[in-house]
């Protein structure tokens, strides 16, 4: 990881303009969103797959693929992916808390990759590809712990490592910079593209808050896909 000296300079405004509105559900990308919307920042290799996973949920207003848990002021993919400015691919979930819980969306991020790899996700290698959690409320907070040790523990019990997914909280990791807008709903854009996730086949097990208030919800990708 680069340190506040080795950093890329990077640049005071974003390079690039991005859609208005989200591809698939046809809302703000970048706000405003509905009063009582929360954000969770998630991070698990290639924001492509992860993007697809989280707008696919019930109650999700919006999501986007962007940079965020590095130093260096609005980068692009090409930084980015050299490692020398800190950031991991990450993807926005704003959603509404009558709808859905962090809860159920981080039962949908630990059962959708390894979180055991570290600075990798399968193919995918480099800081960019890390596994992360950045909360901005404490009951996320929560959430990211508690659902973190339930998953340890299947893990352990299905022979797999500790689990290396950073926990933090957004204000600490720093602002969430937009990717560039051909990454933005990558694979609805390009349906046949690389997605590097699905069901690792594993389940998270968690409370369900407000469970008669919430609908179902299930492993939304299909096994691993490839490259065309």
């Amino acid at each position: 990881m680069p340190t506040a000296d080795t950093a890329l300079r990077g640049r005071e405004v974003r390079p690039f303009q991005i859609a208005r509105d989200h591809a698939v559900l046809h809302t703000p990308v970048e706000g405003p969103w509905p009063d009582g919307t929360e954000v969770l920042y998630i991070a698990m290799g290639c924001f492509w797959g992860a993007e697809r996973i989280f707008w696919r949920l019930p109650g999700v207003v919006t999501t986007a693929a962007g940079y965020m848990g590095g130093l260096t002021p609005n980068p692009t993919y090409e930084e980015t992916c050299t490692g020398q400015t800190g950031h991991a691919e990450t993807v926005l979930v704003a959603y509404d808390p009558e709808e859905t819980t962090p809860e159920l969306l981080l039962k949908e991020f630990w059962e959708n990759h390894d979180p055991t790899q570290g600075n990798r996700q399968g193919n995918d290698v480099g800081t960019a590809y890390r596994s992360a959690i950045y909360w901005t409320t404490p009951e996320q907070e929560r959430a990211a712990h508690a659902t973190r040790d339930a998953f340890q523990k299947v893990l352990t019990d299905n022979g797999f490592g500790t689990i290396t997914t950073e926990l933090r909280s957004a204000q600490d990791a720093g602002t969430f910079y937009y990717a560039e807008d051909y990454h933005q709903q990558y694979l609805f854009k390009n349906p046949g593209g690389y997605c590097n996730h699905g069901p690792n086949g594993m389940t998270c097990p968690v409370g369900i808050v407000k469970q008669d208030q919430l609908p179902s919800q299930q492993s939304v990708l299909s096994p691993q896909a490839t490259t065309d």
